[in-house]
C-alpha cells in the first residue's frame, strides 16, 4: 500500500491561473471586456521600425531621351528690293492644347488655411518674398517630402493634381491642396530683331500669341513698313510675315506661337541678319540638348549607384534578421495551443492577442482546450509592485468575444496561456496513475 501511495504522489498537476499572492508575487485576474482593453492597450508601447533605408528611394530614373533639333533652315534667297518679293508665308495655325508640366518649371501645392486674415496676408507676403514650391528636375520629377519622386512632366495640370492626390493618398497623407503652377521655364518663344526689348518670353497657362509677344517685347520699331517682315523660325522651317499684312489683318496677329519659336523683326529686307539669330538659336539650342543629356546621363549612374546601395544595405538587414541579430520584441505562448512558442511583434504596428493566436499559435486546440481560460499574463512594470502580474482573462465560449481579441493589443514579454479543460486535465491525471496502479502492486510483492 505504501508504494501504491508513493506512486500517487507523483499524480499529474496542471497548470492553471488564479488570483491571489504567491511565492512569485500578485496575481490579478481581469475578465476581458471592451472597457478592460482601453485599459489594457493604455500600456505605452512604440514598435520598432524598420530602418531608414526601407523608406528612402532612389527617384525615377532618367526619362525619356530629348527630341532632337529639326532640319536647318533653307538657305536665304536672293530677292530685289520690290515689296513684290515679301511673300506672306504664315506658320500654319497651331493647337498646342492645354498647358503640359515641363522641366525647369516651378509647381506650388496650396493646402487650406487655418489662419485668420492677418495670418494669410502674412503668409502671401512672406511667400512673395521667398522661392516657394517645387522645381521641376531633368528626370520631370518633383521630390516631395514623405511622398517620394513624383513624375509630373508632360502632365496637364488636372493630371498631376490627380496623380499627386493618388500618391498622397497611398503615403496616408492629407489629400486636400490645391495644385498651380507658378513659374513657367519650361515653354519658351525667342523674339529678336527691331523690337525694344529682344528676350525670351513664357508660355503659360494663357496661349501666347504672335501679337501679343510683339507687344511684350516693346512692340515694333521699323523706319520702312513695306521692307520689314516678322519671320518666324519653327521646327526647321522659316515662316514669314510682312509687317504690312500683320497690322492689316488681326488674324495674323491672333496667331498662336509654341514652344521653340523664334521670332526675328527685319527690317532691311535682307535675310542675313534674321539667318544669323537663328543660328545662334540653334546653337544655343543644341548646346543645351548636349547639356540635359550628360546631365541626364549622370543623374542615371547615380540612380542606378544609389539603388545598389540600398538593396545591398535591405540585404544586410534581411541577413542580420535571418540570423537572429536583430533586436526584436517578443510574445509567449504556452497551454493549449496548436503550436507553442514565441510570437515576434511586427515592425511599424502593434499587433493584437487574436495575431498571436491564429498565426504562429495556429489558435487553440479545441481538443484539449478551455476556451473559457485564454489569458494574456503581463508583469507590471511599476518597482513598486515588483512581480505583480495582471492576467487578463478572455472567455471565447462565446464566438462573438473574438472581436476582443482583434482589439487587444499585445506589448514585449506578454504571455499567452490557454488552460486545459477539465476532461483533458482528468485524462491526463488518470494516464499518469493508471501505470503506478499497475507497476506498485508488482513491487511490492518484489519486496
Amino acid at each position: 500500500m505504501g508504494g501504491l501511495l508513493s506512486g500517487c504522489s507523483t499524480i499529474y498537476r496542471s497548470p492553471s491561473v488564479s488570483a491571489g499572492v504567491s511565492d512569485a508575487g500578485k496575481v490579478r485576474v481581469v475578465p476581458v471586456t471592451p472597457e478592460t482593453v482601453l485599459v489594457a492597450n493604455r500600456a505605452t508601447y512604440a514598435p520598432k521600425t524598420l530602418p531608414r533605408v526601407f523608406e528612402i528611394s532612389a527617384g525615377s530614373g532618367a526619362g525619356a531621351s530629348p527630341r532632337g533639333i529639326g532640319t536647318l533652315p533653307d538657305a536665304p534667297s536672293t530677292q530685289t528690293g520690290a515689296r513684290q518679293g515679301l511673300k506672306l508665308d504664315p506658320p500654319p495655325a497651331a493647337n498646342p492644347g492645354p498647358y503640359t508640366i515641363g522641366v525647369g518649371d516651378v509647381v506650388v501645392l496650396s493646402t487650406p488655411s487655418t489662419q485668420g486674415t492677418v495670418g494669410e496676408l502674412s503668409g502671401l507676403l512672406a511667400a512673395q518674398n521667398s522661392r516657394n514650391g517645387y522645381t521641376v528636375q531633368d528626370d520631370g520629377s518633383i521630390n516631395i517630402p514623405d511622398v517620394g519622386r513624383v513624375r509630373l512632366s508632360g502632365l496637364t495640370v488636372d493630371e498631376a493634381e490627380a496623380l499627386l492626390f493618388q500618391r498622397l493618398v497611398e503615403s496616408q497623407l492629407d489629400p486636400t491642396f490645391s495644385l498651380e503652377v507658378s513659374e513657367f521655364n519650361s515653354r519658351r518663344v525667342s523674339i529678336g530683331g527691331a523690337v525694344g526689348q529682344p528676350g525670351v518670353l513664357p508660355i503659360t497657362l494663357t496661349p501666347l500669341t504672335l501679337g501679343e509677344a510683339l507687344a511684350a517685347s516693346g512692340s515694333v520699331s521699323v523706319g520702312d513698313i513695306d521692307l520689314s517682315s516678322v519671320r518666324i523660325y519653327r521646327d526647321g522651317t522659316m515662316y514669314q510675315i510682312p509687317l504690312e499684312d500683320l497690322y492689316a489683318r488681326s488674324a495674323l496677329q491672333d496667331l498662336q506661337l509654341v514652344a521653340g519659336d523664334s521670332v526675328f523683326v527685319d527690317t532691311d529686307y535682307d535675310l542675313s541678319r534674321a539667318e544669323r539669330y537663328f543660328a545662334q538659336q540653334i546653337e544655343l539650342r543644341t548646346i543645351s540638348l548636349a547639356g540635359r543629356q550628360a546631365a541626364l546621363n549622370e543623374l542615371s549612374t547615380a540612380l542606378t549607384l544609389k539603388r545598389a546601395d540600398l538593396n545591398e544595405q535591405r540585404a544586410n538587414f534581411a541577413q542580420a534578421l535571418e540570423l537572429d541579430a536583430v533586436d526584436r520584441d517578443y510574445v509567449y505562448l504556452s497551454g493549449e495551443v496548436r503550436n507553442q512558442g514565441r510570437y515576434t511583434l511586427p515592425f511599424g504596428r502593434k499587433a493584437s492577442l487574436a495575431d498571436a493566436l491564429f498565426d504562429t499559435g495556429g489558435g487553440i486546440a479545441k481538443e484539449t482546450g478551455d476556451a473559457s481560460e485564454v489569458y494574456v499574463l503581463r508583469a507590471s512594470d511599476d518597482i513598486r509592485e515588483f512581480g505583480a502580474v495582471t492576467a487578463w482573462n478572455l472567455d471565447l465560449r462565446n464566438a462573438a468575444h473574438l472581436a476582443l481579441a482583434a482589439k487587444f493589443e499585445l506589448r514585449p514579454d506578454d504571455i499567452v496561456f490557454v488552460a486545459e479543460n477539465p476532461v483533458t486535465r482528468w485524462g491526463r491525471t488518470i494516464d499518469q496513475i493508471t501505470p503506478s496502479l499497475i507497476t506498485a502492486p508488482i513491487n511490492a510483492i518484489g519486496n
